[in-house]
This record gives structure tokens, C-alpha cells and sequence, in this order.
């Protein structure tokens, strides 16, 4: 198969929701119904023997929550699909925007009860910001919810968003018998079966035919329904959701398997293809195009502890990626052979030979690679960087025993790599002591986990009396400033570029008012 059949063959998505709005679950049942998997486990039952394919750390599986993102690998319907399970907690924002940064679309996951949260509304903007297009998927209809006209105007006017139902719900919570398809008006019932832990058998007919089975009153409403869809909103379009201006939206209930079966279809055959990226600041990047590109979205450290190793996660842009390449790094211009690369299914591997545009490879890093790195085949190349977000906690680390210093630098350095927390030092002090900064409080609470339970290293914090933390640039004239008083705290990250720790932002403001060149970022500048 040419290399152009092959990338048109990939289909790279993450989801995205709210916490609690069911996302492992579904990420769980796209496994189940792709033939990836055989038995779904209830990711619900914190204490459960099974705990979902894609949650591979032990706090994840006690917890019943995501707060890695994985990748998954499998194919359906001769398509090679590439799902990105992003963290379902909202400490681990900065991991799923990353995340973003390497699919080429995504499914939205909304609650039906709850309609738009405020991280969903967050996680869109975040696509938005990136043109991704985005399917949306009310839901948990096992359970008794918001009157689904009501959501999809809330859905079009909260978002600013164009969306297209595809199909429509028959009844919700004890009554959900199935959907509708609206294009074809063609009834798809469900019969639940084994608390959703193996595929359901369904049954589709016209509407007409389908009368008996739903009753008078269901029958009535959903005739009802669609005639006031018919002189409403948007028709669903490729066009207009490959260009991120309409959403199309399923529903359905991830945890009893309605409706799961057809948004696979969807993706598999509709969702996008992979992208062109933009490289050197100008140079577009077709995924044809024959040298191999790539650039690094995630870096993991300890996937598997007795083998301590750090993966390298490789989003494939263009050409044909192949086992034991020679590769440069565009940030340094080093020269990197990648063999031993992987293919995953969460925390099970596999070696890889071969990858195309829009796959996702794991390679095995000495420690040469970082987030943002791009990787490319006879020459440099830079694709546009993944940034890093600004801090809004910070503390510093108390080693409990002295002898374990070499272990915990060792621990610290690996996973502020993997972006579990940012470093900080004091200029000229050898990088020890770091102040540590993280998006959300639970950062901390795994980088204690993660020392104690991969590098045998137990530690304890204080937290420290910053809430705001801006990389300084601009006119030099506003970092003296900053250094020669006692209220601004200047420390340099893990590339020894300033920052600046504050208590309050009344303190800033006061810096460029005294040196108005002065820039301060929230964003680390690229």
C-alpha cells in the first residue's frame, strides 16, 4: 500500500469531558466493540479486579480515575485507529493539552444531566484554538436527564458552535430504548446485556415498523422531535465538521454499550485524516511527503517499573517511519537511531517496523528528548512547540533520608521531563532544592507517589507562599529590577530561562510600571 493510502488509512482522536461524564468508560467500550479487547471491566467499582485497559498506574486504578493520558492502537473497518485517552482530572489540564497537540480530531463526552461543565467548555477552546474537529457524544441515557432539544441549544449557544444531531435519543433512563437516524429515519433498539461488559444485540427498522416495539407515546414524541430538527439548526455536513464549524452529535450510554457501536462507525470512516503541520515557522508539511518527520507530545518515565524506562511518545507527521532509522533532533541537531520502537494498547507493547503519518510510536530515550522535540529524516526541522503552562501552586521538597539524594534528583529530573511538575532554581545553585510548580494540588500527591513507588525515594512538602509564577522577557532593565528587590523571587527553569514567583499580581503590575518594556508570559515563550 502507497504511502498516501496508508495515512489516509489513520484516524488520530482523543476524547474529551468533564471528569465523571464517562470517559474511560468509553474509551473502554470503543476497545470492546473494535475487537481490541473481549470483556470490558466496570471502571466505576474503585475496588474492582479489573480495572480499565487504559488506566495502567497503580493511583489511577485505586482512584477509578485518569490522570496519565494513554495511547491506544487498534484497528476497525480498515481503519487504522489511534486513540489518545487524555486525563480525566482537572490538576492534569497541561498532559491533555499536550495531548491535543498530536490528534487530528476530537470527541467531546457531555453528561446528559449535567450538559456543558466548565472543563468541557475549557477542553473546547483548547480544540477551537487548534481548528480540530470535534464529535459530540451526549452521554450516560441510562439515567434520566435534561430534555435533549434543551441540550443541544445549550451545547450551540455555550460553545458558539454549529451542531448537527446525526441521530436522536428514543427515551432516557428506564425508557432509553434505542435511537433514531435522522438522515435515514432508521430505528436502532437495544437490549442490555451483561451490565455492559460484552457487545449488545440490536435490532434496526424503519421508524414505521418500529411503532409497536417503542408504544404510543414514544412513537408520537419522536415524530415530534424530528419534524421540529427538520425546520431547526444545522444539517450534518463532511465539510463543515472537517473544518471544525459543525459538531455532529450521538447519543447514547457508554457504561451499558448504547450507541457506542455506531460513533466507531463514525470515526472510523468520517473522522479527519492526518494534517499538515507547520515546520521552520513557513514550511508546510504534507503527511505524503516522503521524508519522515515526527515530533515528541509525552514523555513517560517507569511504564514498566522493573525495566526502568522512559518512553518518548512520537507522533508521526510525514513519511514512513521504520525501526532502527537514523533521525536528527531539531532542537540540537543531533543525530538519534530509534530502534526498539513500540506500539501500545495503555501498558501492553508491542515492536513496531513500520508507522505512518497519524500513528503514534514509542521510542526508548536515553534522556536525549523532550516535549516539543521534532524528529526528522536527513536534516533539521522544527515543527511549532508544545508550550508549557504557567504554575499555580508551588512547594519545595523535604528529602526524609539524606542518602537518597542521587535517586530523588534522578526522579525529579525524569518526571518534570514527562511535565508531572515544572522545576525552578536559584540561579547558580547547581540545580539543587528546585522550588516545584504544578497546574493542580493532586500533581504533587502523584510526584510523592511516583518517587516513593519507581525510585524508592519518600519525601515530604512545604508549600511555599507563591500563587503566580511568569517567565520575564522583554527589556532587560525589568529583570534587574526584579533581582535587586526582596518582593520578587527570580529563579530559572529547567532550560535557564528567568522566572519570576509572586504572592499577588499587584506586584507585577508595579514591575511594568516601573520598566514599561517589560514582558511577562504565562506561557512559556517558544
Amino acid at each position: 500500500m502507497s504511502l498516501a493510502a496508508e495515512a489516509a488509512r489513520r484516524r488520530t482522536f482523543a476524547i474529551i469531558s468533564h471528569p465523571d461524564a464517562g470517559k474511560t468508560t468509553l474509551t473502554e467500550k470503543l476497545l470492546l466493540y473494535a475487537g481490541a479487547i473481549h470483556l470490558a471491566g466496570s471502571v466505576k467499582s474503585r475496588k474492582a479486579s479489573r480495572h480499565a485497559v487504559s488506566d495502567w498506574m497503580q493511583m489511577e486504578q485505586e482512584r477509578g480515575i485518569s490522570i496519565t493520558s494513554s495511547v491506544l492502537q487498534f484497528t476497525y473497518h480498515g481503519s487504522a485507529l489511534n486513540l489518545l485517552d487524555t486525563p480525566g482530572h482537572a490538576d492534569f489540564s497541561e498532559d491533555t493539552y499536550r495531548t491535543l497537540a498530536a490528534v487530528d480530531s476530537a470527541v467531546m463526552l457531555i453528561d446528559h444531566a449535567k450538559g456543558v461543565e466548565d472543563r468541557t467548555r475549557r477542553l473546547f477552546e483548547v480544540c477551537r484554538m487548534r481548528q480540530l474537529p470535534v464529535v459530540t457524544f451526549m452521554n450516560k441515557l441510562d439515567r434520566d436527564g435534561r430534555d435533549p432539544l434543551e441540550l443541544i441549544d445549550e451545547v450551540s449557544s455555550t460553545l458558539n458552535l454549529k451542531v448537527a444531531p446525526v441521530n436522536w435519543p428514543i427515551g432516557m433512563g428506564r425508557d432509553f430504548k434505542g435511537v433514531v437516524d435522522i438522515k435515514t429515519r432508521q430505528v436502532t433498539l437495544f437490549t442490555a446485556k451483561a451490565h455492559g461488559t460484552e457487545i449488545l444485540d440490536t435490532e434496526t427498522m424503519p421508524l414505521e415498523h418500529a411503532k409497536e416495539r417503542l408504544g404510543d407515546l414514544a412513537y408520537a414524541k419522536v415524530l415530534e422531535d424530528l419534524e421540529l430538527l427538520a425546520t431547526a439548526g444545522d444539517g450534518y455536513s463532511d465539510q463543515g465538521f472537517l473544518s471544525g464549524n459543525v459538531s455532529p452529535v450521538f447519543w447514547g450510554s457508554a457504561m451499558t454499550n448504547f450507541g457506542v457501536e455506531t460513533l466507531l462507525n463514525f470515526m472510523a470512516e468520517r473522522a479527519a485524516k492526518p494534517a499538515a503541520r507547520i515546520a521552520n515557522g513557513d514550511q508546510i508539511v504534507e503527511p505524503e511527503d516522503e521524508r519522515f518527520s515526527g515530533f515528541i507530545f509525552k514523555i513517560q518515565a517507569n511504564m514498566n517499573p522493573r525495566h526502568r524506562d522512559r518512553i518518548a511518545f512520537l507522533r508521526v507527521v510525514s513519511g514512513k517511519f521504520t525501526r532502527g532509522m537514523d533521525v536528527t533532533i531539531g532542537r540540537n541537531a543531533e543525530t538519534l537511531r530509534l530502534s526498539k520502537p513500540h506500539s501500545f494498547l495503555a501498558q501492553e507493547r508491542s515492536i513496531v517496523d513500520e508507522a505512518y503519518p497519524g500513528d503514534i510510536v514509542g521510542l526508548y530515550d536515553p534522556g536525549s528528548l523532550r516535549v516539543g522535540d521534532t524528529l526528522a529524516e536527513a536534516g533539521v526541522m522544527k515543527f511549532d512547540g508544545i508550550p508549557r503552562f504557567a504554575p499555580e501552586f508551588f512547594v519545595q521538597i523535604v528529602l526524609k533520608d539524606p542518602l537518597k539524594r542521587k535517586q530523588l534528583d534522578t526522579g525529579l529530573e525524569q518526571l518534570a521531563h514527562e511535565g508531572v511538575v515544572q522545576m525552578f532554581y536559584r540561579p547558580g545553585l547547581s540545580h539543587q532544592d528546585p522550588f516545584l510548580g504544578a497546574v493542580g494540588q493532586m500533581q504533587f500527591e502523584v510526584l510523592k507517589e511516583r518517587l516513593k513507588n519507581e525510585y524508592r525515594t519518600e519525601v515530604k512538602f512545604i508549600n511555599a507562599p507563591f500563587r503566580i509564577a511568569r517567565w520575564i522577557g522583554g527589556d532587560p532593565e525589568g529583570l534587574a529590577f526584579m533581582k535587586a528587590r526582596r518582593d520578587y523571587t527570580v529563579l530559572e527553569d529547567r532550560n535557564g530561562a528567568p522566572v519570576v514567583l509572586v504572592e499577588t499580581p499587584y506586584v507585577l503590575r508595579y514591575a511594568q510600571e516601573k520598566v514599561p518594556g517589560l514582558t511577562l508570559f504565562d506561557v512559556e515563550p517558544l
